[in-house]
């Protein structure tokens, strides 16, 4: 249930397309989070002693860079993960997660965060995000995700197709 419900939300956030005629054509998400969304992950990384990378106004922390292939934006990929709210300066409630079996996605069907970051991976790599609203699922609120959701994903990539 809670896979259909992530395909639900991430197919919802479609930003780009992948043109299979003629190669991957999908533009590199642009968007950059807030001043005032950096500063409140900034402020959680800080309360719970976490070090991690910047980007667009994310962060990100890789454990395990993996190896063999990385995917592009048109890329299909198998994934494992976990989905935190973040609140404030702890995690919050889990609000979503495979269950033993990954779940296939194409990464240009995903919320910006995803996009961004995954293609540093590769094969078997680990990382953890932690994605502002403005490059998550942003100001709407839906089915099981407040409006302006702050969230911490753990993400092993299984496979890159």
């Amino acid at each position: 249930m809670k896979k259909l419900f992530f395909l639900f939300l991430s197919s919802s956030m479609i930003f780009a397309s992948c043109k299979k005629d003629k190669g991957c054509t999908v533009a590199a998400p642009t968007t950059s989070a807030t001043a005032a969304e950096t500063a409140y992950l900034q402020t959680y990384l800080t309360a719970n002693a976490v070090s991690a990378v910047s980007t667009h106004g994310m962060f990100y922390n890789i454990t395990n860079p993996g190896s063999g292939t990385s995917p592009n934006l048109c890329s299909s990929i198998s994934v494992n993960y976990t989905g935190l709210f973040i609140n404030g300066t702890s995690d919050g409630s889990q609000f979503d997660a495979t269950t033993g079996t990954p779940v296939s996605l194409s990464l240009s069907q995903l919320i910006e965060g995803w996009q961004l970051i995954l293609p540093l991976l590769k094969t078997g790599g680990t990382v953890v995000l932690y994605i502002p609203p403005s490059l998550g699922y942003g100001s709407q609120a839906r089915p099981g995700l407040p409006a302006n959701s702050y969230l911490k994903f753990t993400i092993t990539l299984v496979s890159v197709g």
